[in-house]
């Protein structure tokens, strides 16, 4: 499986960051393109891929594309790759699908023939008429994409936003992939005091937290690839290997993550200490009207509720407000504040110094970003 393309999927609008985050992994021929980014790897790459990347939603391994506008196109097409150099004997292989501006827009249809077309492909190889499917997973997707073709197998499992530390308890949770990047596009170094005042379960400092200690996101998850015979075991352990050996535990960083709610507090405490980095952030019970820093020189990053599926718009609204007057006390800080919310920035009081147009799940949001004065160089 050597000289294999990979696909790192993204959120809209975060392709820039995950290219960004696959270059620095040291891979050089990359491809950006809606929702994607594409790259020339190896086996070894599934493995630090997806221990590594911070904003990508997964990894897909990319067996073919192609045109079809008809369903003999699509099973012809499907049935001449090398499946059988992928797929052992029993693996199970369910087939998802999706189809945008395509001649074939059945989605059930398309899945059944790429079902049936793998199949016959394994066929030959493995001189059976029916395969049990009782082995490791390799989960298949056919995307239609105006009338292109292309089949992928999915290497991660759950999302990568499934670090393995956060619990149940915040009504409107920030996706840890999005967390990572509105720190990463706020340039946020290990060096800067970071707050968010409004922390709920803590997600946008504890990713600070393994950013700033350099703790690979994936380091305490398994991935679905981890099964697979194709990799040799050996890779994993190199790939993790390497996540302990980067880590840098010792870096002194200055997180703090506040909130009204003292229960959001407590989860927000236990999710730190799952992530390993209980001692990197302080979370503390407070209101934003008691936002104060002796740093003279800091970043807020925070996700306020946004006034769609919570509380009352109303209430939120004077939130913004409240925001506006405590931030302005904090005069040569910057600000870095995602929200649905239209009206932000005449209800936070100023124009913010730059927007960036994201999406936070299916809400499509703004990242207001308040640019401070710069620290005096040391």
């Amino acid at each position: 499986m050597s000289g294999i393309e990979l696909i790192a999927t993204s959120t809209f609008g975060l392709e820039a960051i995950v290219a960004r985050e696959v270059k620095d992994l040291g891979y050089e021929d990359v491809t950006v393109e809606n929702g994607k980014v594409a790259f020339a790897a190896d086996e070894r790459a599934i493995c630090r891929a997806n221990l590594w990347l911070r904003t990508a939603d997964r990894v897909r391994l990319k067996v073919g594309e192609f045109k079809a506008i008809t369903f003999d196109q699509l099973f012809e097409q499907t049935k001449a790759l090398p499946w059988a150099d992928l797929l052992p004997e029993n693996a199970a292989f369910p087939v998802d699908g999706k189809s945008i501006q395509s001649t074939l827009f059945s989605i059930s249809d398309c899945q059944a023939i790429v079902k049936k077309a793998v199949a016959e492909s394994m066929k030959k190889r493995y001189r059976v008429e029916w395969f049990k499917e009782d082995g490791p997973l390799y989960r298949i997707e056919v995307s239609m994409l105006k009338d292109v073709a292309t089949l992928t197998i999915d290497t991660s499992g759950p999302g990568l936003h499934k670090r393995g530390y956060s619990a149940a308890g915040s009504e409107a949770p920030l996706k840890e992939t999005l967390a990572a990047a509105l720190i990463m596009i706020a340039r946020w170094k290990p060096d800067i005091t970071l707050v968010d005042p409004l922390c709920g379960s803590g997600t946008i400092p504890i990713e600070a937290a393994l950013i700033g200690q350099n703790i690979a996101p994936g380091m305490n998850r398994t991935f679905v690839s981890e099964n697979w015979p194709t990799i040799p075991r050996e890779y994993w352990r190199e790939a993790r290997k390497e996540t302990h050996d980067r880590a840098d535990y010792g870096r002194e960083l200055d997180l703090s993550g506040t909130d009204i709610s003292s229960d959001l507090i407590e989860v927000a405490r236990k999710n730190a200490a799952e992530a390993g980095v209980e001692e990197q952030v302080h979370f503390q019970t407070r209101p934003l009207s008691e936002l104060s820093s002796r740093k003279k020189y800091g970043k807020i990053i925070c996700n306020p509720p946004y006034g769609e599926r919570l509380g009352n718009l109303k209430d939120v609204e004077q939130l913004y407000k409240q925001m506006g007057k405590q931030f302005k006390k904090l005069d040569t800080w910057s600000f870095y504040i995602i929200t649905a919310h239209e009206n932000f920035e005449a209800l936070f009081g100023k124009k913010a110094s730059k927007r960036r147009k994201l999406y936070h799940g299916n809400i499509k949001v703004q990242y207001y970003q308040y640019f401070g004065p710069r620290p005096p160089k040391r």
